[in-house]
């Protein structure tokens, strides 16, 4: 694969796991996180770790002209930096906590596609991968967060038409429910179940991190090359699932006890 690929979120979670895989591929890979938590995966990947806000225009414009200086031109990008929230009623939805999902999940994620992606179609090559959520594709109660990541795949869509003659290529990957460290921490709280997490999905589990990241590095490499603007779900079928709760939910394996 080789070349220059940037990781925004890059420090934990799906954005590690994308750093880990694209570093196999032979990309020399920038980890962009806040404050120092880059060091470690980047030394873990023979990379380089970067800090910036990705919502702050300024600061992430700054990262990205250095990102070049240092390493050379940029020809994949990683949208992943976000925040989650709580399943909250509207009237429960703090208005900053609103502000701050939309801020770094839509914003960060437009400001990304616009400051490397422009450098991109200036030299006429270049790939995009948004991370958006499966929770664009249904309704959930995530009053801030799933408007967020619908936007992003819209986002995806529109500017996968709008730079694709210029050889610049935008996909997302809609993660399903992923066994990161966020997650885990909520089922050892006690505020999600894992067992209907998991039988809520036909293959019967949660999605692994590095199975987010193989999704990413083919959205992102040549053989994908005639794909852009698709909204890629990675969820072990849980959005083909979605309508059978009305029919008694999911059946066990047909012919089992054959």
């Amino acid at each position: 694969m080789g070349g220059v690929a940037v990781v925004t979120g890059g420090a934990s979670g799906i954005g590690a796991a994308c750093c880990r895989a694209l570093a196999a591929e032979g990309m020399a890979v920038a980890v962009l996180d806040l404050g120092d938590r880059a060091d470690a995966v980047a030394a873990e990947v023979g990379g380089r770790p970067y800090s910036a806000d990705v919502s702050d225009e300024a600061a992430l414009s700054a990262c990205a002209a250095r990102i070049e200086a240092e390493m050379g031109p940029v020809s994949v990008l990683v949208n992943n930096a976000g925040i989650i929230q709580a399943p909250l009623r509207p009237s429960a939805l703090d208005m900053k906590l609103w502000d701050d999902v939309v801020r770094v999940d839509q914003r960060g994620v437009w400001l990304g596609c616009a400051l490397f992606g422009g450098r991109m179609v200036g030299r006429r090559r270049g790939s995009i991968v948004n991370i958006a959520s499966i929770v664009s594709l249904r309704a959930t109660p995530l009053h801030a967060y799933g408007p967020a990541k619908a936007a992003v795949a819209a986002m995806t869509a529109n500017l996968a038409a709008e730079w694709g003659p210029a050889g610049v290529r935008v996909n997302a990957v809609s993660p399903g429910f992923v066994q990161t460290p966020a997650l885990q921490a909520e089922i050892d709280a006690g505020r999600r179940d894992l067992s209907l997490i998991s039988g809520s999905a036909p293959l019967g589990r949660t999605v692994g991190m590095d199975e987010v990241a193989q999704a990413v590095v083919f959205l992102a490499g040549d053989r994908a090359s005639a794909i852009t603007g698709v909204n890629l779900p990675v969820d072990c079928g849980w959005l083909a699932a979605s309508g059978w709760a009305t029919y008694g939910g999911l059946r066990g394996p047909e012919g089992a006890n054959a």
